[in-house]
């Protein structure tokens, strides 16, 4: 029985170990943002059947120009790639290309997919502040696992697609604020 329970213990830690990160459930359909800086991508994985190529979009509609980023059956995981330096706000809208069906998927809102179904999830500061773990869905119409592949980015954050109010506010705001209720209490004061 021990030895029957030792390998049991053996075989899912080692699963453990190897086990792909997904994003995080309700993050489905956001954008990756950059937050100023050097954005480096690092591959950590799939369980997927099919072949996938990540691409880089330059928003063209022919894909000609598109970076290639990683393919998931032949990167190795914890491989790098530099993606260059983006300012603060810039979206970098990621294409999932399968190759197995010719279907492409995008990060960013549903509306963006050819079945109108979000195909990435977006957790921002994955492990660490500003960065940013995208996990992509490869089956038209689902179901919807989000293993497939799945990258992290440096330098990078989520926004709510079409909510403005889910960007975060610049540090400099908050300055201002002080400064002004500084003010108000120094106005009362010679009052």
């Amino acid at each position: 029985m021990r030895i029957v329970s030792t390998v049991a213990f053996l075989f899912f830690t080692a699963g453990a170990a190897s086990a792909v990160p997904i994003a995080a459930s309700g993050t489905e359909g956001l954008k990756v943002i950059a937050t100023g800086g050097e954005v480096v991508a690092k591959y950590e994985g799939n369980t997927a059947a099919y072949t996938n190529l990540l691409y880089l979009d330059n928003g063209n509609t022919d894909f000609t120009d598109d970076l290639f980023i990683f393919n998931n059956q032949a990167s190795v995981v914890g491989s790098t790639a530099n993606l260059g330096s983006f300012t603060a706000g810039t979206e970098l809208l990621f294409r999932l290309f399968v190759t197995n069906t010719g279907n492409n998927f995008f990060t960013g809102p549903a509306s963006r997919n050819p079945d109108d179904e979000a195909h990435a999830r977006v957790q921002a500061d994955y492990l660490t502040p500003g960065t940013t773990l995208v996990s992509f869905e490869d089956l038209l119409n689902g179901p919807f696992v989000f293993n497939d592949l799945s990258f992290r980015f440096t330098n990078t954050s989520n926004v709510v697609p079409d909510n403005p109010s889910a960007v975060p506010l610049p540090a400099g705001f908050g300055l201002l604020a002080a400064g002004l209720f500084g003010l108000g209490l120094l106005r009362r004061k010679r009052a």
